[in-house]
Parts: C-alpha cells; structure tokens; sequence
C-alpha cells in the first residue's frame, strides 16, 4: 500500500477551486484548520501560465510532495477556469500519486447557504440554482442527512448533481447560487479531509469538469 494513504491522521491537503471570476487555492496541515492557508486572484489573460505560475508560488515543491489529499472543485463556474483547474489537479494526483476527489461548486456552497436561511432545524431538502444568460437554470439538489441542529455537525449531501432546468419548480425551494472564495475553500478543504475512504491513487482518471451547458452559452 502507499505510504501516504496509511496516513489517516495526519492529512496534509490541497484544494484547488475556481468560480465565475477567480482561481483560488487552499493548503491545510496536518488537518489543522488553523494551519489553513490561502490564495485567491481574480482571472487575467493568461489564466493557464498564471495559474501554474502562482501555483508554484503558494505551495513549495518539498510540501507538494507531502500532499496525501487533494480535491478540486469541478463547476458549474467559469467553463475554461473549470477545465484548467481540473486538468492541474488530474496531473499533479498521477505525479505525486495522491487521491484526487472532486466536488461540485453548488455542493461546496450548500452549507454556508443553508447556514445563512436557518434550514438546518427543519431539515428539508433544496435546490441551488444559477440563471443562464439564455434561457433556464443551472440547478442542483441538496439533503440534509444527520441530525445535529449546529452546522459545523451537520452534513450535506448532494442528491441531484448540477444541471440545466427550464423552470424552478414553485413548490421546492430555491436559493441563487453567490461565490464567497474564502468560505467555500474552507468548506473545499473540510469536505476533502472528511472524504477520506476514497484511497484509490487512480481515481484522477474519474474527475472531470461539469459544465451542463456548451462553453458558448
């Protein structure tokens, strides 16, 4: 077995996430959330050089070695910032032979959005959307599972994977889909360190961007 995966309690973890206008990263020791560091950028013109660029930057080579957990968000965002941070995340799991677990950026938001509207004592189930500049939504389900009534307990899980709508349904309820970096690169880096039983080194080869619509739309 590898080395790094017999290393349940000490999981040095890199995240790596992007949104409709930023690439972020977020480095946590020794599953230390004061240990957390971060990096966020609103995108430029050449996002593929700056993004491994400031990659290099924010995490050296000697801790990117010990990275034994790392988990990318994979959308719906920025098509072309989704497909680079996907495609960074799947190469350095192959070199470094490290997990790589992937998460919508809807599922990433679910609990800081169901904080904020007081869903937890209720425990009802909800959608999260974000309106396309045609016609439609982009839009994915979320389910309340445990009991606990404090969020920091409290798990969300994803129960209808982000994809295009052509209406939102009166009797469900919705909430618009907002970016917040630094809230969602710490909720990427609790959900990464709590999805530990995905130990298989080759599961990069699963992780790709979701985007249910063309790059055009």
């Amino acid at each position: 077995m590898n080395n790094k995966l017999k290393q349940r309690d000490n999981y040095p973890t890199l995240v790596i996430h992007s949104t409709d206008n930023s690439f972020c990263f977020g480095y946590r020791k020794d599953n230390n959330l004061e240990s957390d560091e971060f990096f966020i950028k609103k995108f430029d013109n050449d996002l593929c050089n700056n993004l491994i660029n400031e990659l290099n930057k924010f995490i050296s080579k000697e801790n990117l070695q010990k990275i034994n957990q790392l988990s990318v968000s994979i959308g719906p965002a920025n098509f072309n910032a989704s497909r680079l941070i996907v495609v960074l995340a799947r190469t350095i799991s192959q070199q470094i032979n490290c997990p790589l677990n992937s998460f919508s950026s809807f599922e990433i938001m679910a609990k800081r959005i169901a904080s904020k509207n007081n869903l937890f004592t209720n425990k009802k189930s909800f959608w999260i959307f974000k309106k396309l500049k045609r016609k439609g939504f982009i839009a994915g389900k979320y389910e309340i599972s445990q009991n606990e009534k404090t969020s920091s307990n409290v798990v969300i899980r994803e129960i209808v994977l982000p994809k295009v709508v052509r209406e939102l349904e009166s009797k469900e309820i919705f909430f618009e889909a907002i970016f917040d970096d630094k809230e969602d690169l710490k909720e990427l880096l609790n959900l990464s360190n709590k999805n530990l039983s995905n130990s298989n080194v080759d599961s990069w080869k699963k992780v790709l961007p979701l985007y249910p619509i063309s790059p055009i739309n």
